[in-house]
C-alpha cells in the first residue's frame, strides 16, 4: 500500500516509465515523417481518434471502478479478520466456568496454545494469498514485464525484513507436530482453523466452558472461513479478462492514431507548430497508459507489489494485541511504512 499522501516522481516512472519511452518515441516518429518526409497520406481526421479516445475513457474508467471494488473489499475482509481475532481471543480468555476439576495452568496452556494457533493462522493464511496466479503481473519469468515486477518484488522483501519469516512464525507459534504438517496439506491455513474447532470442543468436553461459549467461539471461527473463503475468491477468480484486456488493447489503438491526428491539427499553427505535437502527444498518451495501469494493478491486491492490501501489518497489529492478551510482555515491532510503501 502507497502511503505518501502523493505519489512522488519515482513511483510513477517506476510504474510507467517504460511506457513513456515507447509513447515518446512513437509520437516523435510520426512528426519527423510528416514534417520531412511529407508523408501526409498517413494523416487521419481528430474527429475519429477523439470518438475512440471517449470511448476508451468510458472503458477504462469502468474497468478502475471494478478494480477499486476488488481492492477495498480486499481491505474489508482483513479489517474483518482484525474485528474477528480480537473477540476471539478476547472470548478465549474471558468465558470461564466453575469447575475446579480443571487445573488453572492447563486451562492457560490450552487458551495460548489457542491463541498462539490463531496467529500462526494469519501469517500462514497471508502466505498462501502471495503466491502468484497466471493474471497477476507477477508471473511467468520468461515475460519482459515479469522481471520488471519481480525486481519490485524483491526490492519490497529487501525493505521489510519479516516480509518472508512465515516459516519462523510458525515454528514460533505451532507445535512442532503441527508445524511439520504444513507440507501435508495443500490449503494449511484451513487446517489450522479446523484444528481450533477441536481445541474449542476439548474445553467444552472437559467442562472449561459451557457449551454456549463453545457455538460463540465456533461462530467466531467459522467468521474465519467465511474471511478465508472471500479473500480467496478475489485471489482465484481474476477481473474478466474480456473487460480487462478490451481495455487495454484500445488503449493501445488510441495511442498508436493519436500523434496521426494530432500533428496534421497542431502544424496549422505555423512552422514550429508540428513539433509542438510531440509534447502534447505524450502527455494525452500517457494519462491513458496511467488509467490503464491503475486498475490494472488494483485489481489484483494480493500481489506482493506496493498496491497491495497491507497484510503483514495488519497481521502483526493483530499479533501484538493478541500477545498482549495472553500476558505478553516482549511484544514485536509493528510494521511500518518504508520510502512510502506499506506491506
Amino acid at each position: 500500500m502507497i502511503t505518501t499522501k502523493y505519489i512522488n516522481y519515482k513511483q510513477i516512472l517506476n510504474v510507467s516509465g517504460t511506457h513513456l519511452i515507447w509513447i515518446s518515441i512513437w509520437c516523435t516518429l510520426i512528426t519527423v515523417l510528416f514534417h520531412f518526409f511529407r508523408w501526409e497520406w498517413m494523416i487521419i481526421p481528430w474527429v475519429p481518434v477523439a470518438l475512440i479516445g471517449t470511448a476508451e475513457a468510458f472503458l477504462v474508467g469502468f474497468k478502475n471502478n471494478q478494480a477499486y471494488d476488488r481492492l477495498w473489499e480486499a481491505r474489508k475482509i482483513w479489517g474483518g479478520i482484525v474485528n474477528s481475532s480480537r473477540s476471539f481471543a478476547s472470548m478465549v480468555y474471558a468465558f470461564n466456568t466453575d469447575n475446579e476439576e480443571v487445573g488453572l495452568f492447563d486451562l492457560e496452556d490450552r487458551r495460548k496454545k489457542i491463541v498462539h494457533r490463531h496467529i500462526a493462522w494469519l501469517y500462514a493464511f497471508r502466505d498462501q494469498l502471495l503466491v502468484p496466479t497466471e493474471w497477476e503481473h507477477i508471473k511467468a519469468e520468461e515475460e519482459h514485464s515479469s522481471h520488471i515486477n519481480h525486481r519490485r518484488n524483491r526490492l519490497i522483501k529487501a525493505g521489510f525484513p519479516d516480509y518472508g519469516r512465515t516459516p519462523i512464525f510458525l515454528n514460533k507459534y505451532l507445535s512442532e507436530e503441527e508445524a511439520e504438517l504444513q507440507s501435508h496439506y495443500k490449503n494449511f491455513a484451513t487446517f489450522l482453523v479446523s484444528q481450533q474447532a477441536k481445541d474449542v470442543n476439548d474445553l467444552k468436553n472437559i467442562k472449561a466452558i459451557s457449551e454456549f461459549n463453545q457455538t460463540q467461539l465456533q461462530n467466531c471461527l467459522n467468521e474465519f472461513y467465511n474471511f478465508q473463503g472471500q479473500a480467496e475468491r478475489i485471489k482465484k477468480f481474476p477481473s474478466p479478462r474480456q473487460f480487462a484486456s478490451t481495455a487495454f488493447i484500445f488503449n493501445v489503438l488510441f495511442i498508436m492514431l493519436l500523434p496521426l491526428g494530432l500533428v496534421n491539427e497542431f502544424a496549422k499553427l505555423g512552422t514550429w507548430g508540428v513539433w509542438y505535437s510531440i509534447p502534447f502527444c505524450i502527455i494525452i498518451g500517457w494519462i491513458y497508459i496511467i488509467m490503464e495501469l491503475v486498475g490494472d494493478y488494483s485489481e489484483n491486491p494480493f500481489a506482493g507489489l506496493m498496491f497491495d492490501v497491507p497484510m503483514l501489518s495488519i497481521c502483526r497489529t493483530i499479533e501484538i494485541d493478541l500477545l498482549q492478551m495472553t500476558g505478553e510482555t516482549e511484544l514485536p515491532d509493528p510494521i511500518n511504512s518504508k520510502n512510502g510503501v506499506l506491506v
